[in-house]
């Protein structure tokens, strides 16, 4: 009966097919699980877009443990008060700046480019009036510095210094940062034999990259510890002064919050 032939037909295919070649099928003979699909091919992990929480003032940070970077650049206060440092001004966005610095009375330290200060005269006139600290950040901004013959490297300190003094007779210029934080024993040396003590960080934003606005708030809130020195940009743009109208009345809600000290006055902890 046709039925009959058309059934042993059938059971010769699945006969002869499963006892086939051993190799295996170029393409997969039933659908694939969506759940072992999953299994074997996990999608890909994306970043929570709600920012981590800033640290209650209620259970203080850790201290910050390691007190020296880059050839003995100071990486913290030596205390446990903070310290707000800007550097690559004076620049447009430093006035506004320096208005949210006066509006909660924080004192901070600017660390200037030389060429940039005959230009922007009254601004550093005003950070001295208002009381903050002033720090040498070489004449043209030259990351490789530390590369450079030692007549360059107090070339660039010393011509940035007379230009700070040409404004402002007689400020007290004691500390310095190199270009990108790229210290050596050389530039650290040059600088002490001016009276300079070289400064690192132990948090930085890295808001001169424009990460955005809360990207910012949210690396500096959650990292500052007790005697941190946090690394700005009044030269970054206007996501930093943002960024500033939050960041400033949180850490000085939980921190003393300081201009850099007189060197003398500290060690380098």
């Amino acid at each position: 009966m046709p039925w009959r032939r058309t059934a042993v037909l059938g059971l010769t295919v699945l006969i002869l097919t499963l006892g086939g070649s051993n190799s295996p099928p170029s393409h997969p003979t039933a659908p694939v699980s969506p759940v072992l699909l999953a299994v074997r091919h996990p999608a890909p992990t994306t970043p929570p877009t709600t920012p981590s929480p800033a640290p209650s003032a209620s259970v203080p940070a850790p201290a910050v443990t390691a007190g020296t970077g880059p050839a003995g650049s100071l990486r913290t206060t030596g205390s446990a008060a903070v310290a707000l440092t800007f550097d690559d001004g004076p620049w447009d966005d430093t006035p506004a700046v320096l208005d949210l610095l006066a509006q909660y009375h924080i004192k901070a330290t600017f660390c200037m480019i030389g060429r940039q200060v005959a230009a922007h005269a009254a601004l550093v006139r005003r950070m001295v009036a208002e009381g903050h600290t002033l720090c040498n950040h070489t004449w043209s901004h030259d990351e490789m510095l530390r590369t450079r013959p030692a007549d360059r490297i107090n070339a660039e300190l010393q011509r940035t210094n007379d230009a700070i003094h040409a404004v402002v007779p007689g400020a007290a210029i004691g500390y310095f940062r190199a270009p990108g934080g790229n210290f050596s024993p050389q530039l650290v040396s040059t600088a002490a034999g001016m009276g300079m003590t070289s400064i690192y960080w132990s948090v930085d934003p890295q808001d001169w990259r424009g990460p955005g606005v809360q990207s910012i708030i949210t690396n500096v809130l959650t990292n500052t510890r007790p005697g941190s020195i946090v690394l700005l940009h009044d030269g970054a743009g206007p996501q930093t002064v943002t960024a500033l109208r939050t960041i400033l009345p949180n850490l000085a809600s939980r921190y003393t919050l300081t201009a850099l000290p007189d060197p003398d006055s500290h060690g380098n902890a």
